[in-house]
């Protein structure tokens, strides 16, 4: 299969003057021009494994926008590869993760069919790759086109999306099987310190966090009536569908409708708008742990639980190529939520939101967020986590693991509450409880979150430290 070029937007880094002020735009404005200048008649390449279904597709996609509305040549390719390449890349993802996946080997026969495929996609873009352009190689399942990019005469950058705090013979595992790939690599960049492996040269080694588009589908403010239209329209919330309201931006500025449903599982009446509700929105993955959440929602006593209901939503298990094992992550979801007591099952939702239209699966997600009275994110591990950091900027209180980068954007009781023990239900259960007994609580963490996000995570600030970094690598 070819290559795939994703079609991108371009988008006016001005639009930040509305949340940054004019002292902060005026020198990102001076900073953005002397990198545009620096990067005339050069490409800058992004390269990936899937256009949808995750956050690193997401964060390419703005980046990329703002990137070329600053004038700047930026492409974006997506690898090609055989269901048994992406079953491979799964194992590496969990492994640097810390977990034993499948527990399969990542041997000799996985190298070869790894190398086969990175040399085909390599094939394929190296003709189109010239002198002194730049190349950001995501995360592990493109990392096998480094050497070829090299070769070509780019600046390649390894962009590492996921780590683990400590290390295991799984992380050991999945370092000792990537990192002779990385070596050609000028700089790599991890969303923390403590991620950055023995195996690589911490000299080139540059922390950059992921951060969120405000303006995106997904994290634009939306009236009152859209959000409850669009949870209407979705079929995640009882009421009168009011389509005329079902209404959202997209990215290239044109208006939008949902009109499209969600395939929801559940065993009882949808809630209402006046329900409250506690919400989890990831992928199908294990590492998220989204039959730990349906154990810890059924550990909240009826009366600490103010009539709430669970809606656990991801992307439609069969539209992300690059993860193998969603499908059978969500089968064994409702087979847990199957097993859930009648008393509960009743208030627990499983929702998968089709992503035929990236902005409309966009704008539910948004929708579902800004109407949650508590997020939750009760991964294992967690490289970053951009769905906490969505909630924060929409300025919902969330209750999240302290693991992964998720312990650097929340401080324990003051963005959020932390989960020393994420796989202990009763801990999520008195967590998520705390919050829906206290009113001021909730709104204390919103208010919390909602401004570290624009201290920390905005993609403009990444782009600036991108720019920085491309800089250093030319001196």
């Amino acid at each position: 299969m070819p290559l795939l070029f994703p079609q991108v937007s371009v988008l006016p880094l001005s639009r930040y003057g509305a949340i940054l002020g004019p002292t902060r735009m005026e020198e990102s404005a001076r900073r953005i021009g002397e990198i545009r200048a620096r990067l005339t008649g050069r490409v800058v390449w992004n390269i990936s494994s899937s256009a949808v279904g995750g956050g690193v597709a997401e964060m390419v996609r703005t980046l990329l926008a703002y990137a070329r509305g600053a004038g700047v040549d930026a492409r974006w390719v997506v690898i090609q590869g055989p269901s048994e390449f992406f079953r491979i890349t799964k194992r590496l993802h969990n492994a640097i993760h810390g977990s034993s996946g499948d527990g399969s080997p990542l041997g000799p026969d996985e190298r070869r069919i790894y190398d086969q495929v990175s040399q085909r996609n390599a094939a394929e873009l190296i003709p189109m790759v010239r002198r002194r352009d730049i190349a950001i190689v995501h995360d592990p399942q493109p990392a096998g086109m480094i050497a070829a990019l090299r070769a070509a005469g780019a600046h390649v950058i390894w962009r590492c999306h996921i780590g683990h705090d400590q290390i295991n013979a799984d992380v050991e595992r999945g370092w000792g099987f990537l990192a002779p790939y990385l070596a050609d690599a000028a700089a790599y960049v991890f969303s923390r310190a403590a991620y950055i492996p023995r195996e690589l040269d911490a000299g080139r080694a540059v922390v950059i966090p992921p951060s969120l588009d405000p303006f995106s589908a997904k994290n634009q403010v939306l009236p009152e009536r859209a959000i409850a239209a669009i949870l209407v329209e979705t079929g995640l919330v009882a009421g009168v569908p009011d389509e005329e309201a079902a209404l959202f931006i997209r990215e290239d500025g044109t208006p939008g409708r949902v009109d499209r449903t969600a395939v929801v599982v559940r065993d009882g009446p949808l809630p209402g708008l006046d329900t409250p509700l506690v919400v989890q929105v990831s992928r199908w993955d294990r590492l998220k742990d989204p039959i730990g959440v349906l154990h810890g929602f059924a550990r909240i006593p009826p009366a600490a639980a103010h009539g709430a209901h669970l809606i656990l939503a991801g992307p439609d298990s069969t539209s992300v190529r690059d993860d193998p094992e969603g499908a059978a992550v969500y089968g064994d979801v409702v087979e847990a939520w199957g097993a859930l007591e009648p008393s509960v099952r009743v208030r627990v939702h499983l929702a998968s939101l089709p992503t035929v239209d990236i902005d409309e699966n966009a704008a539910m997600v948004n929708a579902l967020q800004r109407h949650a009275a508590v997020v939750v994110q009760k991964s294992l591990f967690e490289g970053f986590g951009m769905t906490v950091t969505e909630a924060m900027w929409k300025g919902r209180p969330v209750v999240a693991s302290a693991v992964g980068g998720i312990q650097d954007q929340i401080e324990d009781g003051v963005q959020g509450l932390l989960l020393r023990d994420p796989r202990d239900p009763s801990e999520l259960a008195a967590a998520v409880a705390r919050v829906l007994d206290d009113p001021v609580l909730a709104r204390q963490l919103g208010e919390h979150a909602h401004a570290r996000v624009v201290d920390r995570y905005l993609g403009l600030d990444s782009l600036l430290k991108y720019g920085a970094l491309i800089e250093r690598l030319e001196r």
